[in-house]
């Protein structure tokens, strides 16, 4: 047993010293041949054990963010995946891999068009390539509900049972993804004659790059994250993820299948409970009150004093997602590592009284956001928590004048 226990520490140290050799700016493919050479095949557990590692010892998540890759190409073909669990059809991760299935095959298509690209921008087919390739990158756009269920469902999970290094590494490559295709895409739709030449610097700068980085995503999701996440999460931590999943939607593919394991059994969502609020100017029941926070026109969040998502309203119209796996969350994993400065000013500066207010507005697919943040402060001034406020104002944006007749919205009764 203890040769087996020296074994694992010996290759994790090894592996952690390799990647550490890269941080220093030792070459990666020698890194990568000795790592093949000496270790063979490594667990796949171990991966994500050495980055959680290394970032508890000091080295900035932005450079595990770096090296990321690195080690990851060294890696690929080396991740010994002969124990890691099957699932059945419908099961989350089955619901994973089928999404990369489906974006292997967009990626395949548009590879076969970047090889065809001299000849046929150099015919008659010329617009109808050119749409064939938007098409398909606008279908690769779609990877991001497929991202945005690990972020929001799947990486909750993984920091309840201390493992939280990792995920904010792919949630950073998940950001430089995004971006990628924003960049493919707004290469394609400049306007101007594209010619071969032209075509094949895009396909070069932009193109390549974003389905490059989709292919990566797919290998580390399946060959580290997956199958460690199996290891880790229980039968019922998958079936509170499945139960909120369409709340997001999927990537490129629909189940056709419905996932329960056996044995569980979760208490299904009630109405609120009717009891009565009393504050200083009225009173309600608690079903009135979730009827008037779900009608009005905004997305609230509430944060307590200590940082912890506690509560979200559910309305019809939501303009960011919200599930219940955030509750109890701290604010900072709720969003992007490239934001979370952000965050930290706002909450440091509303617990220090330096501030009580903070808005944002941001234009979003075609819609006009505001977003404000507010500090919470009981009669005596001290910081309960922060509220944040979403709301969509293009159409309000737009009024003018007076509206003195009566008239409902979406609706043909009027007087």
């Amino acid at each position: 047993m203890s040769e087996l226990i020296n074994n694992f520490q010996s290759r994790k140290e090894l592996l952690k010293h390799m990647i550490l050799q890269l941080h220093e700016g030792e070459a990666p493919e020698a890194v990568r041949a000795r790592m093949i050479e000496l270790l063979t095949k490594i667990p796949y557990g171990e991966v994500v054990e050495v980055e959680q590692e290394l970032i508890s010892e000091g080295l900035p998540e932005s450079e595990v963010l770096r090296l990321c890759d690195i080690h990851s190409q060294a890696l690929e073909g080396h991740i010994d995946l002969s124990g890691m669990k099957v699932v059945a059809p419908g099961h989350p991760v089955d619901t994973f891999k089928r999404e990369n299935r489906e974006l292997e095959k967009v990626v395949r298509q548009l590879h076969e068009l970047f090889s065809q690209s001299e000849t046929e921008l150099s015919g008659p087919g010329k617009d109808k390539f050119l749409n064939m390739v938007k098409g398909l990158f606008n279908s690769l756009m779609d990877v991001d509900k497929h991202y945005r269920r690990k972020e929001n469902l799947l990486f909750p999970f993984l920091e309840k049972y201390g493992i939280t290094g990792p995920p904010k590494v792919m949630w950073g490559k998940h950001d430089e993804t995004r971006d990628l295709l924003k960049n493919a895409i707004n290469s394609l739709i400049m306007p101007g004659d594209i010619s071969p030449e032209m075509m094949q610097m895009k396909v070069e700068l932009y193109l390549n790059p974003a389905v490059k980085a989709i292919t990566d995503m797919i290998m580390k999701e399946e060959e580290i994250l997956l199958p460690m996440t199996l290891d880790k999460l229980t039968e019922t931590d998958w079936y509170q993820i499945y139960r909120q999943t369409n709340e997001i939607g999927y990537c490129l593919y629909d189940p056709d299948v419905a996932w329960k394991p056996q044995g569980i059994e979760i208490a299904e969502e009630t109405s609120a409970l009717e009891g009565t609020i009393s504050l200083p100017s009225g009173k309600f029941t608690s079903e009135e009150l979730l009827a008037i926070l779900n009608t009005i026109p905004v997305d609230l969040t509430f944060v307590d004093r200590n940082d912890k998502v506690k509560y979200f309203s559910q309305g019809n119209e939501r303009i960011f997602d919200r599930n219940r796996a955030i509750l109890g969350r701290d604010v900072r994993m709720c969003h992007p590592p490239s934001s979370v400065h952000i965050v930290d000013q706002i909450v440091g500066d509303f617990k220090a009284g330096k501030a009580d207010s903070a808005p944002f507005w941001i234009q979003m697919g075609g819609k006009f956001i505001h977003i404000e943040y507010f500090a919470l402060r009981n009669e005596k001034g001290e910081y309960l928590g922060t509220l944040e406020m979403s709301q969509d104002l293009t159409e309000k944006r737009r009024i003018s004048g007076d509206q003195r007749l009566l008239t409902y919205k979406n609706s043909e009764v009027a007087r």
